[in-house]
């Protein structure tokens, strides 16, 4: 098992040290994949993502959307005004994961009766 960077032939997600496996922690997060689904339908304000993603707090949409500019789904775009405007939107490589995400949230919604209660 190797997971040398640089070429993705070599990449191992199940491999120990393999970076792959950041990257999928951050998707498989529930508010990285509601972001990134949120942000879809184009760039939007702290306030309006917040709204839309019922149940997160401030602290973990800021850390989420942080981490998502971070590692390159996410800009954050600021525009001189007052009040400071802030506007979150997908990069090329946000819009590319946000398919496969998109495709996981219509399965669960699809099938969550089929699921057995935990």
């Amino acid at each position: 098992m190797s997971c040398a960077t640089g070429n993705h032939d070599h990449h191992d997600v199940y491999a120990a040290q393999c970076p792959c496996r950041d990257v999928l922690d951050l998707l498989a997060n529930k508010w990285s994949a509601l972001a990134i689904g949120a942000l879809e339908d184009g760039p939007q304000r702290f306030g309006a993502l917040q709204r839309q993603l019922q149940g997160v707090s401030p602290k973990v949409l800021t850390q989420t959307l942080r981490r998502l500019e971070d590692s390159g789904f996410v800009d954050r775009t600021i525009y001189p005004a007052v009040p400071l405007h802030v506007e979150y939107s997908l990069t090329e490589l946000g819009r590319g994961v946000a398919i496969p995400l998109a495709q996981l949230r219509t399965w669960v919604e699809e099938h969550l009766d089929e699921i057995q209660p935990a």
